[in-house]
């Protein structure tokens, strides 16, 4: 069964400085049908104005990953990180037992796009921890490209979540398949361009839950980007 999430129908808030939209219920919205999918519990596509950002707020207890898709991300935390992400790289913050931190657009001509996800651990109060990896776009070229995984597997991030996360990238002729496990489900989300989901065309901000499928079928990519992930 697959059961789509259109773009059209996320949450959205529009606080000037942050334009969001939400595939599941965070912050002000709230919609009981659409509370996570799995372990999944915030996909948050988020463009922050130039030279703004999220002040110093903390988290506990959630895996959190920033996949970049226009601009540059600056971090910092109370662990003593701080860089600055871009296409391309992937950044795993774990709040574990606690963590302050704070976001920020480092272009000064133009807004920063990116994806915010939450994956909920699988157990409470472990350490807090911080990762980053690259992966250049031949990485994701006409196949799903692991980014992260509970095991740190073929160079991905790791994350405490008996949950694996894919990236591709489509264009005319490419195709990828990701097989399923028995008792899997699989959440896609397409980040830009469009590309068919076991044979339905999904756009940008699209989504579709996958619940009882062998595996995921992407194929018919227009410049599409898309984020598989595979889920228990």
């Amino acid at each position: 069964m697959m059961a789509l999430r259109p773009a059209a129908e996320r949450g959205h808030a529009d606080h000037g400085w942050l334009d969001s939209w939400h595939s599941f219920s965070f912050g002000s919205y709230h919609d009981p049908r659409h509370m996570g999918f799995g372990a999944l519990r915030v996909v948050n596509e988020d463009r922050v104005a130039a030279g703004t950002g999220f002040g110093t707020h903390g988290h506990r207890d959630m895996e959190i990953i920033s996949y970049v898709l226009d601009g540059a991300l600056a971090h910092k935390d109370s662990l003593g990180n701080g860089s600055v992400i871009r296409p391309g790289d992937v950044q795993r913050m774990s709040a574990g037992t606690g963590v302050m931190h704070s976001e920020f657009n480092q272009r000064q001509d133009g807004p920063t796009h990116f994806l915010q996800i939450w994956i909920e651990p699988d157990r409470r109060g472990i350490a807090p921890g911080y990762e980053e990896r690259r992966f250049e776009p031949a990485d994701k070229r006409g196949r799903l490209r692991l980014i992260a995984s509970p095991d740190g597997a073929d160079g991905s991030v790791t994350i405490h979540q008996q949950a694996r996360l894919y990236a591709a990238l489509l264009d005319g002729d490419e195709r990828a398949r990701l097989s399923l496990e028995p008792g899997r489900r699989a959440y896609v989300h397409v980040a830009r361009g469009s590309v068919s989901v076991n044979g339905t065309t999904l756009a940008a901000g699209d989504a579709a839950k996958l619940v009882g499928e062998a595996a995921v079928e992407l194929e018919r990519g227009v410049d599409a980007e898309v984020l598989v992930f595979d889920l228990a």
